[in-house]
This record gives structure tokens, sequence and C-alpha cells, in this order.
């Protein structure tokens, strides 16, 4: 009897402990942008550590420190159970305090480090473009060969057209996949009116990471429109189709969403967020 006993242990104990997914979306609860709460990380870091933990997430793409070193912010981490899978830096930082870049995103225990703004003067041009490639192709190998992945964030000015596409597509074109990857913000990407769920589509291997927003409905969208951080608003009431974008994205190597939301109302609408992906 008890060999019996032993034998069903073995065979079905991974089945009756495998962790549930979060969602018939997601395998893994959402991570969230340390710029939804930027205001509170300037007051209190580890309180605000504490209400992100509170809320039921774990993983935190940060792109800021807000004034503690990487050993503190990852002792800090450390003490909640909490992780820091992306890292975000600025362009400089990473073309020329490369190696500062790398030692922090190991202490953090970033699998990424990702840039978010292409220097530019103006309309965003091929010439700038150019530039950015190869800084992309150069520090993404040095990364690589640290072991950590390379990400570029979509904002809007690199949406600007160029031939039979704009200059986002000639940036995914023409780096090197080995060691450049993307990060898609789907607000940016739909605010400067293009398709999110078109681009996962048409890249399907290059994106590994997401920024998961909405866009309160009846906002314009454009190239040159204008638009406000309140116009954030929680995950399905905007004019977004988040849904049949994470069902897309699940067929993608995607492998961190992070929640982002800009609005000034953020602890009121990311709880909102949260449940709405949940339940999807």
């Amino acid at each position: 009897m008890k060999k019996l006993f032993l034998l069903f242990f073995l065979l079905f104990s991974p089945l009756i402990f495998a962790q549930k997914p979060f969602s018939k979306l997601l395998k893994d609860t959402p991570g969230v942008v340390s710029f939804t709460f930027r205001t509170d990380f300037s007051k209190d870091v580890a309180g605000t550590l504490d209400y992100i933990k509170a809320m039921g997430i774990t993983n935190i793409e940060f792109s800021n420190l807000f004034g503690k070193t990487a050993p503190e912010m990852r002792a800090l981490l450390d003490e909640r159970g909490m992780v820091c899978t992306s890292y975000g830096v600025y362009y400089d930082a990473l073309t020329n305090k490369t190696e500062k870049v790398i030692q922090e995103a190991k202490t953090l225990g970033a699998e990424f480090v990702r840039v978010g703004m292409i220097p530019h003067k103006g309309i965003f041009t091929v010439q700038e473009a150019d530039v950015a490639i190869q800084d992309f192709n150069r520090v993404g190998k040095i990364l690589k060969e640290n072991g950590i992945e390379f990400a570029y964030h979509n904002h809007g000015y690199d949406f600007a057209p160029y031939e039979n596409g704009t200059l986002y597509d000639y940036l995914i074109q023409n780096t090197n996949p080995d060691y450049v990857s993307y990060e898609i913000d789907i607000l940016w990407v739909h605010q400067f009116g293009q398709d999110p769920l078109a681009y996962l589509k048409k890249y399907p291997t290059r994106f590994k990471l997401m920024h998961v927003k909405d866009l309160k409905k009846d906002v314009p969208v454009g190239l040159d429109v204008k638009t406000s951080s309140e116009n954030d608003v929680p995950l399905g009431t905007g004019q977004i189709n988040v849904q049949a974008i994470l069902k897309q994205a699940s067929k993608s190597p995607i492998k961190y969403y992070y929640l982002e939301d800009e609005n000034s109302n953020a602890r009121t609408q990311v709880p909102l967020s949260l449940d709405y992906v949940k339940h999807l």
C-alpha cells in the first residue's frame, strides 16, 4: 500500500503542486513599471514597494532607482521577495557607461536592459536611426556576452514615415536580432496612429517585453497629435483592444508584461487594470 501511495505521489505531485496560471492569457502576474508610482517612490521607496506587493505584484521594471544605489535597491527587493527583471537606462549611459550599466543590472538581478529614447533634434531622421542601430548592435552584443538582453522601448517619434513603413520598422529591420530585442508599449504605438496588433504579427519574434496600457476613449490619435498622461485609463475601459493584443502576444516570445499607468490617479487605476487582466 505504501509503495502504491509513493508511486501515486511521484506521478501526480507535479500536477497537484503546479502553479496556477494568473489568467487565460498570462501565465504569470504582470509586473509594473516604476514610473507608474514615480511620485510615491520619490517620497518613500520601501513603502511603495510594500504597496505594490500588497496588490500581488512582485516584478518591477525600474527606470529610476530614486536615490538608491543598485545594492540598496536589491536589498529592499530581496527583503520582500520581489524582483527587478528589466532595468531602464538613458541612451548616454548605455553607450558611454556600459560597464557601469552592466554591473548595476547584474546587482539588481535584471535580465533586460532597456532604453526608451534615442537622441534626436526635431523630427527623428534616418541618419539618427542609423547611429542608434550601430550603437544598439554594438552594445547589445556586449550585454549578451554578460548574460543580459538589450531591448529598445518605443515612444512615438520613431513612427515617422520612412519608405514603405516607419523609422520604427527601419530600426527593427536593421538591428541584429541576436543582440537587439524590443519592448512594445501598446499605448504609444496606438497613440501615434499605428496598430500594436499589426506590429506583433509583422515581427513575431522581435518583441520580448510589453508595456500594457490603455488610452481614454475619443482621444484623437496620430503622429502630430499631442496627448496627456491623464488620458491613461484602466485597461479595458479605453480605446485599445487590449484583449486581442494579449492574445496575439501569447504566441510571441514576450517574457514579461508590465502594467504602466502615467495618470496621477494610478493608485486607483492599477488595481482595476490588474483585475481586468486577471479575468480575461
